[in-house]
């Protein structure tokens, strides 16, 4: 299944990446650095800036910062390959940054007495906490799960596109890219589950 945000963009992006990886390593800056580095520039955005209702500025730090997936990415496969507790890590600080952009958003929200808007953020954090466990559920039981039409970058660009257009004045923008985001992210789980469910068939495993 295609991703919305296309294998093509994302080659794109590395291209630019690679250097600034290569850099960071002959500086002896290590991935995990960055992983960190990366989810405390996403909480500042979040939780600085977006909670309080600088949607631009918020929306503008959370990307630049959750770029920093492809940038650790690109450094430790530069470096030999990701370790053990790097993917840990990597997949931890994930999670913590994904819960501080939707509890912001969520917290914003209920401010402007927002409560369907309040609903949405809440639901996106649910589903994208599922459509990650899922994965990470069938790679632990030896199944692949490497499908869906939202992962997580796609998830962040809908929600920072929706924050970036309700700061500039377009007010449904937020709300509306939280629902949809919400329903990818259901379509997501469905198709995770879907997709291991035809792997455990073949295994008689079902």
């Amino acid at each position: 299944m295609a991703k919305i945000f296309q294998v093509t963009a994302r080659a794109g992006m590395t291209r630019v990446v690679e250097p600034v990886a290569r850099g960071l390593l002959r500086a002896g800056v290590s991935p995990n650095a960055v992983t960190v580095t990366g989810t405390l520039g996403v909480l500042v955005g979040a939780l600085g800036f977006g909670a309080r209702g600088d949607l631009v500025a918020g929306a503008l730090i959370v990307t630049v910062f959750a770029l920093t997936d492809l940038l650790d990415g690109t450094m430790a496969r530069m470096s030999g390959g990701s370790t053990r507790f790097g993917a840990f890590l990597d997949s931890s600080m994930d999670r913590v940054a994904d819960s501080a952009v939707f509890g912001a958003v969520a917290y914003w929200l209920a401010t402007e007495g927002n409560h369907a808007g309040v609903a949405a953020a809440l639901l996106c954090l649910a589903a994208g906490g599922l459509v990650s466990y899922v994965k990470a559920r069938a790679e632990g039981l030896g199944m692949t799960c490497n499908v869906g039409i939202a992962e997580r970058t796609e998830r962040l660009l809908i929600v920072g596109v929706g924050g970036l257009l309700t700061g500039l004045g377009v007010d449904l923008a937020l709300p509306i890219a939280l629902w949809l985001l919400a329903a990818v992210s259901i379509f997501t789980v469905g198709q995770r589950m879907r997709h291991v469910y035809r792997q455990a068939q073949l295994v008689g495993q079902e």
